[in-house]
């Protein structure tokens, strides 16, 4: 492994200008995703994910050099489509209610395609963060952090810290959910839902 592949995740060889090429992308991406639902990591292969998407391996290389840059670029569509949902979340001028809407964005993305999820879960821990995706990831904790802000919440001494505490509550809660094959969002929602209220010191609004 060389130590480009320590510090930076694999990008895309070049990044598609025309309507067609984003198309073709796009079609690669989500048969990656396909291939890793149905079949998981056992029938993940450049040449599978190329038959899937309807295109040449030679188009794929042209873009994706292996399968780590699939991977990533799997995981940067994913984390992305997430901060779509939050920044939806955060347009609620209510603490409550934007509160409710980020978990419930969180637990959907998670749940909305629950095997894909878990195996990008391993492998977001396994491969280097790239720049864009930090900077989405941080997105997210800004939008967390603007609703922890609000008047609705008791005022936390270390807004940073509480924000941490209460993203890796979120996290370790859904992800946990997500390994043992839950399917029911709302039962998840309210459980997630009173954790965080339960951390930040006020009581539970209900939305049922």
């Amino acid at each position: 492994m060389t130590a480009r592949a320590h510090d930076q995740r694999p990008r895309p060889r070049k990044e598609p200008r025309q309507a067609r090429a984003r198309h073709t992308v796009d079609a690669i991406i989500e048969a990656t995703a396909r291939i890793l639902e149905e079949q998981g990591h056992g029938g993940f292969t450049t040449n599978a994910v190329a038959d899937l998407a309807g295109v040449s391996i030679g188009t794929l290389y042209q873009y994706f050099s292996d399968k780590d840059a699939l991977l990533g670029a799997l995981i940067a569509r994913e984390t992305a489509r997430l901060v779509v949902e939050a920044e939806a979340a955060c347009v609620k001028p209510e603490g409550h209610e934007a509160l409710h809407a980020l978990i419930h964005a969180a637990v959907a993305h998670q749940l909305r395609r629950p095997r894909l999820a878990r195996l990008l879960d391993f492998e977001e821990a396994r491969l280097p963060m790239d720049a864009g995706t930090q900077l989405v990831r941080a997105r997210f904790v800004a939008i967390l952090a603007d609703i922890l802000g609000r008047s609705s919440f008791h005022r936390q001494s270390n807004m940073a810290t509480a924000t941490a505490d209460v993203a890796a509550i979120m996290r370790g809660m859904i992800d946990a959910a997500g390994e043992r094959g839950e399917h029911g969002q709302e039962a998840l929602v309210a459980r997630v839902r009173k954790a965080v209220l339960g951390y930040v010191g006020t009581p539970a609004k209900s939305y049922l």
